[in-house]
């Protein structure tokens, strides 16, 4: 490894470091790195790129996104970074992390199901054992299959009888 290459390598360390401060603006408690949006960190001729794979190909809070992480990394002193916006392979709740999954229950919303629980769409046209956040109660029932934003399916206890988002798997 050359001078330059572990250079590179401390830089993107603290890139990386950088975007875990980058919240998601519709779920506050996640952070951009928690949420599994952001793919890669690289250095390259100029300066770095980030790769970064939305949600949802129409996702609204990707501008907000871009202009904090920009506005965060040119704090930092970092001017010559390139966004790049990834589409394939689709974004999915497998690459949240495992910390970013008990923030979301910690902040009442309750993560989604892994791929091992067999996290599919199909199961939307059944019920699902989907704990509650509030009382740990499986006794749930789905009220609509989206809650305050696209990602995210809205339930009810029916033993502490509050409502609550589920963050929907993809």
């Amino acid at each position: 490894m050359t001078k330059a290459d572990d250079s590179n390598a401390g830089v993107v360390r603290e890139i990386w470091s950088l975007l875990e401060q980058v919240n998601d603006p519709e779920v506050p408690v996640l952070s951009v790195v928690d949420l599994g949006i952001i793919r890669d960190v690289r250095a390259n001729e100029v300066g770095f790129e980030i790769v970064l794979t939305p949600t949802y190909s129409g996702c609204p809070a990707m501008d907000v996104i871009r202009m904090t992480i920009r506005m965060i990394l040119l704090e930092a002193g970092h001017k010559d970074v390139k966004l790049i916006t990834v589409l394939a392979p689709a974004w999915t709740t497998d690459w949240m992390s495992e910390q970013g999954k008990e923030k979301l229950k910690a902040y009442g919303i309750a993560p989604p199901l892994t791929s091992q629980q067999v996290c599919h769409p199909a199961l939307f046209q059944r019920e699902e054992a989907i704990e509650c956040p509030h009382c740990h109660s499986y006794h749930t029932t789905r009220i609509s299959e989206f809650g305050s934003t696209a990602c995210k399916a809205l339930y009810r206890c029916e033993d502490c009888k509050e409502p609550f988002d589920y963050f929907k798997c993809h």
